[in-house]
Order: C-alpha cells, then structure tokens, then sequence
C-alpha cells in the first residue's frame, strides 16, 4: 500500500513538473506585471522524490476517434467499414402470445431485420450499453445459487444468439421462476412481452 502511494505520488509530481517546468515557474514577469520574486517549483528539490524528474516530457495519449464528430452524426469514423455492430437471433417459443413465437433477426446501427419491434429493442440494448451495469448484466445468465421466488411465469423460452455491441452472446432466458421473469422483462422488447 505505502509503495503505491509513494509510485502515484511520484508520478504526479512528474506531471507536475512537465506541466510547469522550472525554467517558466520562475522565470521572469510579463512585462507591466510587478514580480513578486521567483515562483515556487512543484518540483521537490531535496528529498526522496529529487530525483523523479522526467527527461522525456509528457507521455502522449492516442485520443479515440469521435466518430459523432467526424461524419456528421452518421456514426462512421473516417475509413471505417459500414459493419454492424449488433446482430442478433432471438428465437421464441412457447409464450402464447400470437405473432411472439418464432426467430428473428435484429440488426442495430442501422435498424435492420425481421424483429417485429426492431427499432424499440435497438434502443433498449442502446439503452442498457450505455452504462457499466448495463453492458456487464443484461445477457449475464442468474448465477447460480441466487435465492429466486419461486413464482412459475409461464412456459416461455428463449434464445439469443450472435453479437451485442461487439461482443459475443449466447444466452438463454425463461420465465421458470422470479429471476428469470425479472431477466427476461429486463430483455423486453428483444423478447416479446409476455405479461
């Protein structure tokens, strides 16, 4: 812990010190400013962090394209291919709602496919990856374990197969008890709704 500290500590002041260098923290005034004598460094001159200087200057950081920015709000950077980010197969059976059962294609970015309410779960999957909670739990199965009502909510099944976002999902859901009648409504409208 006391490493740690004393690494971040001395990490920070190397960035202090490319950021207000010696030559220009005590330089001389502007002229037409009255000079209060030199300006105090934040760079420790004695001590066991003396000789954290950096000789090479601020390390560069890569800034990530803003594809927003970039193509007029199409949400394509500049030489990207026009690929799709999320593509799913939903397959449905046994919900008892007409028109519910079946397999579906979703695309997002831009809508696509045969899901009956493609555009409204585009935005509920844009909706959940759009905070850290969203991305880790929406297709995380209920660990096992977990204290669940054992509340029956029918005999429906599902299947979601394909990518979310970039990322690989294969997962299941039912309505076999109270967790996973809250993970398949949490799902609506990539699943039908069956209430």
């Amino acid at each position: 812990m006391l490493r740690r500290l004393a690494l971040t500590a001395v990490v920070s002041l190397a960035a202090l010190a490319t950021a207000v260098p010696v030559s220009t923290a005590s330089g001389p005034a502007s002229s037409g400013s009255v000079s209060s004598g030199p300006v105090p460094s934040a760079v420790p001159t004695t001590g066991p962090f003396a000789a954290a200087r950096p000789s090479l200057g601020p390390l560069p950081l890569p800034v990530p394209p803003l594809p927003g920015f970039l193509d007029g709000g199409e949400g394509k950077g500049t030489g990207e291919a026009n690929e799709v980010l999320t593509q799913l197969t939903v397959s449905v059976e046994n919900t008892g709602v007409a028109g519910a059962d079946g397999t579906f294609e979703l695309e997002c970015g831009p809508t696509g496919g045969s899901h009956p309410q493609g555009q409204a779960a585009c935005d509920r999957l844009a909706e959940a990856g759009a905070t850290r909670a969203g991305r880790q739990e929406l297709f995380r199965p209920t660990p096992e374990g977990t204290m669940c009502t054992m509340i029956h909510g029918g005999d429906a099944t599902a299947r979601i197969v394909g990518t979310w976002e970039g990322r690989a999902v294969d997962t299941t859901a039912s309505r076999r008890d109270g967790c996973e009648i809250a993970r398949w409504n949490s799902l609506v409208p990539v699943l039908p709704d069956v209430r």
